[in-house]
């Protein structure tokens, strides 16, 4: 299903004709004195995982009830393909392969058709083995991952996840995860908020920092990390000393810093992926052995404080 929301000036363009499934333009929101979301623009690419990260109260689910169409912006538009929301909607008396044909027949699907896709979404979501149980015996983390079985029914071309993981024990919210990062890697575009830091990070190609209802900045982990100077770092535990490698190391054009001390060499540089193994073959041509690796990246909190002034977590 797609939907187009237009108001005030602006003029919808369709997200696929620029390689995108979704674009939102200068989406704005007020209750009363409060200015919920404020002028909000982004897009989302074919195959992209793009988070919406946040404290609560940051405007994330205001902008994407509106997205959804639940909710008329005061300005801006946007056109939506697929949603599943924070709230679960399933019928607690019927068991989930029930839940799911229910819904796959309003989505017009019907015959072979919505069998194969019930299977498929099944095994996606990890319930294959409860397909027949009522849900009402579910537990929340089981019900979220069926709440999002039912939002891909239809195989749409962009899925919507509303914090997806809030409430729900360790064990489902690690599935859920899952179930997103396979989303993402089987091509599906996913736009999924949350206050998680360590969700975006591992879930989302690119990120857009949400606070008091404006993005404030956007970009890949890499784009974000910069912002405020981050390197990763590597540590190589090493058999003896490695003092000698410590000039070649420091000649690599991907390094910055390396230093040796205790049998250990630590090397600072933008991409650990990249240098790592030029790293580590410029070793084994020495007289010295690897024993172990540590790789330590940056993380997206350090960006959070950097652009709002204020830690994610004490929001």
């Amino acid at each position: 299903m797609s939907i187009t929301t237009e108001t005030g000036d602006g003029t919808a363009v369709d997200p696929s004709a620029k390689g995108q499934v979704l674009t939102v333009s200068n989406l704005s929101k007020r209750f009363g004195d409060l200015q919920a979301v404020n002028d909000v623009s982004f897009h989302i690419g074919r195959g992209e995982t793009y988070g919406l990260l946040g404290p609560n109260g940051a405007g994330k689910s205001t902008t994407i009830s509106m997205i959804a169409g639940l909710l008329e912006p005061d300005t801006g538009h946007v056109e939506v393909i697929g949603y599943v929301p924070q709230d679960i909607a399933i019928y607690p008396d019927l068991s989930a392969r029930e839940n799911l044909r229910f819904f796959g027949e309003l989505y017009g699907l019907g015959g072979s058709e919505l069998k194969t896709r019930v299977a498929k979404v099944l095994e996606l979501i990890g319930l294959t083995d409860r397909a027949n149980d009522r849900t009402e015996d579910f537990s929340g983390g089981m019900k979220r991952r069926l709440n999002i079985g039912l939002g891909l029914l239809h195989s749409p071309r962009l899925l919507i996840l509303d914090e997806p993981t809030v409430g729900v024990d360790p064990q489902s919210r690690n599935a859920i995860l899952e179930s997103v990062a396979q989303l993402g890697r089987e091509g599906l575009s996913v736009l999924y908020t949350t206050h998680y830091m360590e969700e975006a990070e591992r879930l989302c190609d690119r990120v857009a920092i949400i606070d008091e209802g404006r993005i404030v900045t956007e970009g890949t982990r890499r784009e974000l990390t910069a912002l405020v100077g981050e390197k990763d770092r590597i540590i190589l535990k090493l058999d003896g000393d490695g003092s000698a490698l410590v000039d070649p190391i420091r000649a690599l054009d991907q390094v910055q810093q390396a230093a040796a001390a205790d049998h250990e060499i630590e090397v600072v540089c933008d991409d650990a992926g990249v240098t790592l193994p030029v790293v580590l073959q410029l070793i084994a041509t020495s007289s010295r052995s690897v024993r172990a690796i540590e790789v330590e990246e940056p993380d997206l909190e350090a960006v959070f404080l950097h652009v709002t002034g204020k830690a994610l977590r004490d929001n």
